[in-house]
Order: C-alpha cells, then sequence, then structure tokens
C-alpha cells in the first residue's frame, strides 16, 4: 500500500495543528457557526442528530492492520467502542465529542490516516475493485491509478469549491464491481487491439433524488492522458455547473441538461488547453507510484481441493461458497468478512472486532485488509490451505455469517437514528428483515440478491440500484417506506422502478416475503432474481403484491 513519505506527512500533521487552533477557537466563541462549518467539513466533521459524525478516509479501502488497531482504539477510547464502514469504503464515527476530535486526528495521523476531503463539495475518495490486485478477471491493478487520482485530487487549489461533492470510481476488472456508472467520473480499464492500455469514461451518474446513470464520453482514453482529461471534466463542471441550487448542482444535471455529446465537446475543447502539457503521465511516474503496489511475497503453493472437509462440515462449505472468491495466485483465496451478523447494524464493526481483524490480517493476510463498498472488509490473500483454520477464527468472531452476496448482505445508511437528514430509520428496518430471513436454507434458495436501503431521497445507500430498494419517506410526520424493484449494478447498470404506495414500517418485512415468494413461484430454473424481474417486468410483482388477499 502507498507509504506516505516526508512531504505527506507534514502536510497530515499540519492540517491537524491548523483544525485544532480554528476547533479551539470555535469553542471559545471566536467563531461563529457559520465560520467553523467550512473548515470542520473540510476535515470530515458532520453535526449529526445527536453528535458530530466524523468520516476518516480510507483511499480505494486499503488498510494495514496498525491502522485497524488505531481505529479500534478510537471506537474504544473516543465512541461508543464501534465504528461503521460507508459504501465510500471509508470509516465513520458517530458519537465523539467535538472537543476530542483534534486529538483524534492527531493519533490517525500517527498511522498515515485523516480525515481531508471526506466531506464538503471537493473531490472526495476514490473507490475501486475490494478485490484489485488479486481478481482473476482482472485487466489491470487500479489501486496505482486511484492513488494517483488521489494524489491529483488531494489539495487541487481550483476543486476545492466544487459547486457540489464529488466522486470518481475506478475499475480494472472485466466485472464492475466499483459501480463506475453511478458516480460522476467512472472509469473502467481497458485495452485496444494493440494491447494499449485506456480507459473508457463516464461522466454524469449519480443517486439521490435524480438517480442517473452515467455517460460513456471517451471510448478510449490512453493512459498519459488521464490525468489531463479529468482536469477537463472537472474544470467545465466547476465554470458550468449550477450553484444556485443544491439540488440541481451535480454533475448529472449539467451533463443532462448540455447533453452528453455537448458536455463530451467542451471536455475536448478544454482538454486541448492542456493535453500533452506537464500533468501528462509517464511511464516512470506510472512505475514509481505502482511500486507501492507490489504482489506480497506469495509462496508457491497448489490449488487445495475442498471436497472432502465440504462434505464433513457443511457450514464451511456454505460459507465459502458464498464468502470467498478466486484468487489469481494458484493455492490463495480472497475471502470476505461480512459485517451482516442478524442484529448488528449493516457495516458497524466493534473495536475488539477491528482489533481482531487486525490480527486476522496479519496472520493470513500479509498485514492488509479491504473496505469494500457493500459494508464489508475483504482478506485479500489468505492461503487456501489456512482457509478451514480461518474460518473458525472467524466464526467466533462474528464474521462468519454466510450471506455475501444474499438478500441479507444488506447495505443501509444510519438512516434516523443518526442522520439528520433522514427521513426514516434504516438500521431497524434491517434488522427486521435479517430476523425473517435468517434461516440459511431459505436464504440459500434464494440466492443473489441486492437489498439495499436509504433513510432519505440522498440515496447514501445507493436504495436505487438494489435488486430491491427501500427508501424511507415521510407521510405526514409519519415514517413510511418506499419498494423499488430492478436495480441493477455492474456494466449493465439499471435504476429501480417504484413498486407502489408505501408502507408502514411494520409491514415490511411481509412486503420483502411477498415478493419473494412470488419470485420463487415464479422463477426458472437457476434464474436469479433480477433475471426473473427483468423478464417478467414490475405489473406481476406488483399485483402479487398489492392483490387484497395476500
Amino acid at each position: 500500500m502507498y507509504i506516505y513519505d516526508e512531504y505527506d506527512q507534514k502536510i497530515v500533521d499540519e492540517r491537524v495543528k491548523q483544525f485544532r487552533d480554528q476547533t479551539n477557537r470555535y469553542l471559545a466563541g471566536d467563531l461563529t457557526e457559520d465560520e467553523y462549518r467550512p473548515l470542520r467539513l473540510q476535515n470530515g466533521v458532520y453535526i449529526q442528530r445527536y453528535a458530530p459524525m466524523l468520516r476518516i478516509a480510507v483511499p480505494y479501502g486499503l488498510l494495514s492492520s496498525k491502522q485497524l488497531r488505531k481505529l479500534a482504539s478510537i471506537a474504544r477510547n473516543y465512541d461508543k467502542g464501534y465504528a461503521h464502514v460507508s459504501t465510500r469504503q471509508n470509516f465513520q464515527f458517530n458519537w465523539p465529542e467535538l472537543e476530542d476530535i483534534p486529538d483524534i486526528l492527531a493519533e490517525l495521523a500517527t498511522v498515515q490516516m485523516h480525515a481531508i476531503q471526506t466531506s464538503g463539495n471537493c473531490i472526495r475518495n476514490t473507490t475501486t475493485d475490494q478485490f484489485a490486485g488479486v481478481a482473476k478477471d482482472e485487466v489491470i491493478d487500479p489501486r496505482a491509478w486511484c492513488e494517483i487520482i488521489r494524489q491529483w485530487s488531494t489539495f487541487h487549489p481550483e476543486f476545492h469549491h466544487l459547486p457540489r461533492k464529488f466522486k470518481i470510481a475506478v475499475n480494472g476488472a472485466q466485472q464492475d464491481r466499483a459501480v463506475i456508472e453511478v458516480h460522476d467520473i467512472g472509469l473502467e480499464a481497458i485495452r485496444n487491439s494493440q494491447g494499449e492500455l485506456g480507459f473508457k469514461v463516464y461522466v454524469g451518474g449519480g443517486l439521490g433524488r435524480t438517480p442517473i446513470i452515467g455517460s460513456l464520453i471517451n471510448e478510449f482514453l490512453p493512459w498519459p492522458h488521464l490525468l489531463t482529461y479529468l482536469d477537463a471534466i472537472v474544470r467545465v463542471y466547476n465554470r458550468y455547473g449550477r450553484r444556485d441550487n443544491k439540488y440541481k448542482a451535480r454533475i448529472k444535471i449539467l451533463v443532462k441538461a448540455l447533453t452528453p455529446e455537448i458536455f463530451a465537446e467542451k471536455v475536448a475543447a478544454e482538454w486541448a488547453n492542456a493535453k500533452d502539457g506537464p500533468m501528462t503521465l509517464t511511464e516512470a511516474e506510472v512505475k514509481r507510484i505502482s511500486s507501492h503496489f507490489i504482489a506480497p511475497a506469495y509462496k508457491q503453493l497448489t490449488d487445495i481441493d475442498f471436497n472432502e472437509i465440504d462434505q464433513q462440515h457443511p457450514g464451511f462449505a456454505r460459507w465459502r461458497q458464498q464468502n470467498t472468491r478466486p484468487h489469481k495466485q494458484t493455492g490463495y483465496i480472497a475471502v470476505t468478512l461480512s459485517l451482516k451478523a442478524t442484529a448488528t447494524p449493516p457495516g458497524d464493526i466493534s473495536d475488539k472486532q477491528l482489533d481482531a481483524a487486525a490480527d486476522l490480517a496479519d496472520q493470513y493476510s500479509f498485514g492488509e485488509a479491504r473496505t469494500t463498498h457493500q459494508q464489508n472488509i475483504v482478506l485479500a490473500d489468505v492461503e487456501q490451505n489456512k482457509l478451514f483454520e480461518l474460518w473458525q477464527q472467524m466464526r467466533e468472531l462474528g464474521f462468519a455469517t454466510p450471506n455475501i452476496g444474499m438478500l441479507t448482505n444488506i447495505i443501509s445508511c444510519p438512516g434516523g437514528d443518526f442522520c439528520s437528514l433522514a427521513n426514516a430509520k434504516s438500521i431497524p428496518v434491517a434488522e427486521a428483515i435479517q430476523r425473517r430471513f435468517d434461516n440459511l436454507d431459505y436464504l440459500f434458495d434464494i440466492g443473489e440478491l441486492d437489498l439495499n436501503i436509504s433513510g432519505c431521497m440522498n440515496a447514501c445507500s445507493h436504495h436505487h440500484i438494489g435488486h430491491i430498494g427501500i427508501l424511507g419517506v415521510d407521510k405526514k410526520g409519519q415514517e413510511f417506506y418506499q419498494i423499488s424493484l430492478g436495480g441493477n449494478t455492474g456494466y449493465n447498470t439499471a435504476l429501480g422502478s417504484v413498486l407502489g404506495p408505501s408502507f408502514a414500517q411494520e409491514e415490511i418485512p411481509d412486503v420483502i416475503e411477498k415478493i419473494i415468494q412470488f419470485y420463487l413461484k415464479q422463477r426458472h430454473a437457476d434464474e436469479r432474481f433480477i433475471d426473473t424481474y427483468q423478464r417478467l417486468g414490475m405489473e406481476p410483482f406488483k399485483e402479487h403484491v398489492y392483490a387484497k388477499n395476500n
């Protein structure tokens, strides 16, 4: 992973000193709320319903065991004993005291972490595939390119006061695991017929109150021009994006208003000023950054035949089927630690679990772990011959729920329990659904299914692209929930359609059950939920759910 040099460390240390002084002046009454607000946002501090929320940057989701232990210590000493993994692969603390936050940032700086640009109208953490560098279907390892983007965007002098927040995702594999088509900029690594590396460039994707799938504006951007082209896109957005209405300020609104074709023309015109200029990437620079992401010292191993152990331990077989992925290195496997045990808020992890995850990373995965946009943690480099031993430890720690890719692997925002923007709670709805579908035989029979819950139209949990999406809405002061079906991710991203009138919170488990039962009756052999929905369309699901006798 990328290790700070003396300049990186100095920048982070100086920022802590600045923010400590700013916070002390605010607490002393020398700065007004309006004066302090942009300063705290620049350092990842939100004011939530009950307490400040601190969002900590985890560049492209990569963490060392030392950093995990520091997060555990902060959870224990400054919060209520847990942290939360966000869909942007960052960590969040929901209960720190404002006066403690400079101390927290100072502690983070000792392990090369910070909260810079995790909020505010700037370029946020660039996200990517949690299996980057180990996936069998990889075209390139995208982490070096994410790091190049991070270094370009952090403290970029022009882009600290954009019309709205700005999100970039990079995918380096044949399967999109970074949901690039719903980002402000999505980059897909490809090779042309000559084998040269480049990127497909999508712009103007995003969710929230106006969900839009990104438009492809460049079929093949040669890699040396990545930064100059990104710079041109953000400059066009910075110049033409609306600032009079925050609900219409995202780049997706600009691209839609101009049309993707006109937007691309403006980018091309802007790019002409910088193309082949000083920001053009060189092989030496890419090699320098890539050197931080060299493969670990893998052993020469052979793949394991798990048939015998699977037969002896069905629980292990089930978990292995759902929570592991093939590794490009023979004899290794990637393991997902589920943070979706029933009755645990999705994405929450306790201080003891953080310490334990650090120990597992040291023992089984070269001291590294990754966070995922689905709010779980990955150990990417596990020896197959140690997999059964790891599973036994994970069961004791609460990480071995075999539900990755299934209905109870719910992506959920904190909702009305914490967020001041939320119209409704998310966490109790997630728990009620998890309890209804807690039977593993039933869950495995249902098969692959994404279910996302957002507490409001800001769509922090991406409910639009869940196969089943749940959105909290306010109806005359009462919390209700709108259901959508048909959302999908990957290179065939789709936005879900609303099923019909919303439901009360206590009705949601029954409604989900009706949807699932209808799917199970209608599916063809080996057909996933999303396949059945796409074959049948919305109407039969709607008729079944709202039928009076159901």
